[in-house]
């Protein structure tokens, strides 16, 4: 990270001519952008120890976001320009915000899930079928690529990692290197599908690649996941999980959030793929739907409970009879009270600290910068690598605002890139940065970090691989 943030600097410093992005100065080489750029990598650094030093992720880019903001505000009024910062601000205050939405309903899902027991049960299920550590790995890392092609990928390692966490609980070395392998796989999955991750519903948004150009992604996407998961595995211990002696139960209802939270998965992809809304107003409407099924549980619990105590008195169990009197009803806003806070709130800073940067003009200048060198397949590849870094959002954006003169395997490959460049750091996905929350004290930066070159080592053979496979596209 700190090379690439020189060589940013650098390019501030020595390039002529600096672009502006969306704001009327050009900020770029200003004090306000060195000092906003300064801000933001002594932000990432002190996220990146949060393991050493125990300072939660978020303070630190919530603070840096407030001053980047309040810096170009603040250069904008001493030149009479008013209003227009507030609006920049506003517009990316609502990308957050469809953001943080999508991912609280995600949340409140897992959250309701758990609470229902059903990781349980599937933990109970994989142990009882005598998975060794090695197939457990291999399992979840392909469910996390498979479902994040139809699902969004942050969803996708936070279901994979709640049953890893309650497989393999407490062996911090196990559930380290699964989660690195679910990252992995859950961004592979989405990179060859339009819905499968943003940046590729920005790319077939745009028009750029039809449908069903994306799945000439599928073989290096798989490329990309296989080459550091095979390497992975051969650092998998040779056992088997604890016994789990106690029989599970599911809760009542189980099945049916589980069910609902798939057909609120469909509606977010139905409302953006057929009706152009955003994913969000899907997401939104299946939690009302878990709402109105938590109401369901609560107003038919009495009754439930008093058919399942009659039929525990009739078979004389004592124990049966206790469990039940213990048993409260179903709260889906304490479900919602149970989500990741710590990381919405750092998703937030990220943007917003993110948004400032490219109002002053980083991300164009940046963009311009790999471009002019006349080689797209170099600009495309480090693009993806500094996507692990950058947010791969606004690199994608950069790159549609700046539409430079590429043939369709290069518009592709920009799409693999950006969409599976994010799994080198932790931090440079959404499905990390949730995970980091999720598996607190298990799955680290730094334990993500360690595996960094057998992920570099996949991501070159995706790319060697599309350059391959579809080089009629290049031309």
């Amino acid at each position: 990270m700190k090379q690439w943030l020189l060589w940013l600097i650098v390019c501030v410093v020595f390039t002529p001519v600096a672009y502006a992005a969306t704001g009327e100065l050009d900020l770029t080489g200003s004090p306000v952008g060195i000092i906003a750029l300064v801000l933001f990598a002594l932000a990432y650094l002190l996220v990146m120890a949060e393991e050493k030093i125990h300072l939660r992720k978020s303070k630190p880019v919530l603070v840096a976001a407030g001053i980047i903001w309040a810096l170009v505000a603040w250069r904008y009024m001493q030149d009479g320009i008013t209003g227009v910062t507030a609006d920049a601000f506003r517009h990316t205050l609502l990308e957050f915000a469809e953001l943080m939405l999508f991912l609280l309903v995600a949340m409140t899902y897992i959250n309701a899930l758990e609470e229902r027991r059903l990781f349980d049960s599937l933990r109970a299920w994989l142990i009882r079928k005598g998975f060794s550590y090695r197939s457990l790995f291999w399992i979840s890392g392909v469910l996390a690529f498979v479902i994040s092609s139809f699902a969004n990928n942050m969803t996708t390692a936070m279901l994979m990692c709640a049953v890893v966490m309650k497989v393999a609980e407490g062996d911090k070395r196990f559930i380290n290197l699964t989660c690195v392998n679910i990252v992995i796989a859950a961004n592979a999955g989405g990179a060859f599908i339009p819905f499968g991750d943003i940046t590729t519903l920005m790319v077939w948004q745009a028009g750029i690649i039809t449908f069903n150009e994306f799945f000439t992604l599928f073989i290096p996407a798989v490329v990309n996941y296989l080459v550091p998961a095979i390497i992975m595995s051969f650092f998998v211990e040779r056992r088997y999980p604890a016994a789990l002696q106690e029989d599970v139960e599911l809760k009542r209802g189980a099945l049916r959030i589980l069910t609902l939270f798939l057909a609120t998965i469909a509606l977010a992809v139905l409302y953006h793929s057929w009706l152009d809304l955003p994913p969000v107003l899907g997401m939104m409407t299946g939690l009302g739907l878990l709402q109105f099924f938590g109401y369901f549980l609560r107003k038919t619990l009495p009754g439930s409970l008093a058919r399942k105590r009659a039929m525990a008195e009739r078979e004389g169990d004592q124990e049966r009879i206790r469990s039940l009197g213990q048993i409260v009803p179903f709260d889906v806003f304490s479900r919602i009270a149970r989500a990741e806070w710590d990381t919405l709130l750092f998703f937030y800073g990220v943007v917003m600290c993110v948004g400032g940067l490219g109002y002053i003009g980083y991300l164009e200048l940046l963009s311009n910068s790999l471009y002019a060198n006349g080689n797209p397949t170099i600009a495309n590849v480090v693009l993806g690598l500094m996507s692990s870094v950058i947010d791969n959002i606004p690199v994608m954006f950069a790159v549609l605002t700046m539409q430079p003169d590429m043939s369709h395997g290069q518009w592709l490959l920009i799409t693999l890139t950006a969409g599976v460049g994010g799994s080198l750091l932790s931090i440079g996905s959404a499905a990390g940065v949730a995970l980091m929350g999720q598996a607190r004290g298990y799955y680290t930066f730094m334990g993500h970090l360690k595996w960094a070159p057998v992920i570099l080592l996949g991501y070159f053979a995706s790319v060697a691989m599309h350059l391959w496979l579809n080089a009629a596209s290049f031309t």
